[in-house]
């Protein structure tokens, strides 16, 4: 009978298992990393390319403001600048051309409570395209109030507020008094507000 006796001071380990394992986890590492190498080039690829197409509309921004500013100066000579102001008178016109009387007349109807009178409507129209009115009405202070109030609640007329008040003139105070029975003073306020013009008979549909 054969006895076989280890002398060695540490047991013996099998490593090929382990070696094995570790060649796997190895070359999935480098399947990770090359998937990783090609979704990084990608990257900078569209990086690559925004960064062209950004400085693309930077140049042609820059080119569309020089055009901007060498046009502005042009204008600005003096051999030019009569028609400039041709120009913008011309435009001002148009705007207050577009500007509808009849329509502002009617929605103030709506509004205008009984005993208060509108004696002056100043609009305004701003390059834009918004309409402010100042109106200037005449009659007792309670009915300018509800005034304002019916303004609120109206859909053209938007942000609505008395900038002024004042006694009406003695001389029209006068004839009143010779004309009617005495009653609750009455004074002259200064209303701004904005204005919402009628849509266009496209935007409504063509209705009926």
């Amino acid at each position: 009978m054969r006895i076989s006796i280890n002398l060695a001071s540490k047991p013996f380990l099998e490593l090929r298992p382990l070696y094995a394992r570790l060649r796997l986890a190895m070359v999935v590492l480098a399947v990770v990393a090359v998937a990783l190498g090609f979704w990084l080039q990608g990257l900078n690829v569209k990086a690559a390319a925004a960064q062209r197409q950004m400085a693309q509309l930077k140049a042609q921004t820059q080119r569309l403001r020089d055009e901007r500013a060498r046009n502005e100066a042009r204008m600005k000579q003096p051999q030019n600048r009569a028609e400039l102001d041709r120009s913008l008178f011309l435009n001002e016109v148009f705007a207050s051309k577009s500007f509808s009387w009849t329509a502002v007349m009617m929605d103030l109807e709506r509004v205008l409570p009984a005993g208060v009178q509108v004696t002056s409507i100043d609009p305004v129209i701003t390059s834009d395209g918004n309409v402010s009115i100042r109106l200037r009405v005449s009659g007792e202070r309670t009915l300018a109030v509800q005034l304002v109030r019916n303004l609120e609640r109206s859909q053209r007329f938007l942000n609505p507020r008395m900038s002024g008040e004042m006694a009406q003139a003695a001389d029209t105070l006068k004839n009143v008094a010779v004309a009617v029975p005495t009653g609750p003073a009455k004074v002259e306020f200064d209303i701004v507000s904005g204005y919402n013009p009628l849509p266009d008979a496209k935007s409504t549909g063509g209705a009926r």
